[in-house]
């Protein structure tokens, strides 16, 4: 597929930052000192809001419940020179190879690509001096200190371009699509003949903790793609930007190792390196089992490939399947 069918995951977000404490304008005044000078401390920093990578994070569906972002303000300064309290900094984490543009123009600001890399998206307004910055030998009592600096605040748009976590790789009808629009919120065509699905579709696949990631229904590989037949050679060039691969057989195949042996022979024809990503089994269609049926099963399952039953009818499965994935693609 050409690369603008890259999966652009996208959020608009408002931040403000916190506005700066004012100085304070304090004179000294104790019992024995009656004309004490001044001694107003300075007013805090607000608050920054800063953008930090995060290797953690696929997606910026956690971006879509908290849309408003704002940091706290400094404080006053007070007597005694007492400088005010800064205002919390704000982190917003996104996964690396977030693009952040300012909403009204479209201008491009900056890119997050390093693991823990911080850029401040709004800067706090700085903190106005007190009394006692002012003073000096010819103006002994200065009666006046700084306000504090104003805050930012703006629309943002964040923007991640996103090629596929997890690639679902399978003969056409191994209920790919319908695997990806029961945990994802990807509505892909679906139909009961080989080749329904012509253009990769794309999922947001959420997990516990507001975490996601990205799953692609590459359409369906058949015997003799890496030759070319059928759609075959788009559809396998899809596949090498994914992280992992996911195979699904359904359960009532012929021969589940064999079917996965010609799987994974098309894949090493096309590519050998597609070989060294990770792989997860899934059989597929497991309504129609018993327990007895699937201890049967089990034993004539492919060898050096961690597996799962799993029923996209029944939802059996599906949660252990998201969780083994997540767990995968972060270790």
């Amino acid at each position: 597929m050409s690369s603008n069918s890259n999966f652009v995951d996208y959020v608009k977000i408002f931040c403000s930052s916190g506005k700066g404490g004012k100085g304070s304008m304090h004179m000294r005044r104790e019992k024995y000192i009656p004309k004490g000078g001044p001694d107003g401390g300075d007013g805090g920093r607000g608050g920054h809001v800063i953008l930090r990578g995060n290797a953690q994070y696929w997606t910026l569906l956690h971006l879509r419940y908290k849309r408003h972002i704002r940091a706290e303000h400094g404080e006053g300064g007070s007597r005694s020179l007492s400088h005010g309290a800064d205002g919390a900094d704000v982190y917003i984490d996104v996964p690396l190879g977030t693009v952040v543009k300012e909403a009204e123009t479209g201008n491009f600001l900056f890119e997050i690509t390093e693991d823990k890399e911080e850029k401040v998206i709004v800067k706090g307004g700085r903190g106005g001096k007190g009394n006692d910055f002012f003073k000096s030998s010819t103006n002994r009592t200065p009666r006046y200190a700084q306000p504090g600096e104003e805050n930012e605040e703006n629309w943002f748009l964040l923007e991640l371009k996103i090629l596929a976590d997890v690639g679902l790789v399978g003969f056409p009808n191994a209920g790919k699509s319908t695997l990806l629009s029961r945990i994802s919120a990807a509505k892909p065509k679906i139909a009961d003949y080989p080749f329904t699905t012509l253009e990769p579709n794309l999922g947001i696949v959420e997990c516990r903790d507001h975490h996601s990631f990205v799953m692609a229904d590459i359409p369906g590989i058949i015997e003799g793609a890496h030759e070319g037949r059928g759609l075959g050679l788009r559809f396998l060039r899809h596949i090498e930007r994914n992280s992992m691969l996911l195979f699904m057989i359904p359960a009532d195949s012929k021969d589940i190792s064999e079917e996965y042996q010609i799987l994974l022979n098309e894949l090493k024809m096309y590519n050998p390196e597609l070989l060294d990503k990770e792989r997860i089994l899934a059989i597929t269609k497991n309504d129609l089992l018993d327990t007895e049926l699937e201890s049967m099963l089990k034993k004539t399952l492919p060898k050096k490939i961690p597996h799962i039953f799993i029923s996209s009818y029944s939802g059996k499965g599906l949660d252990k399947l998201k969780d083994i994935l997540w767990k995968s693609l972060n270790e």
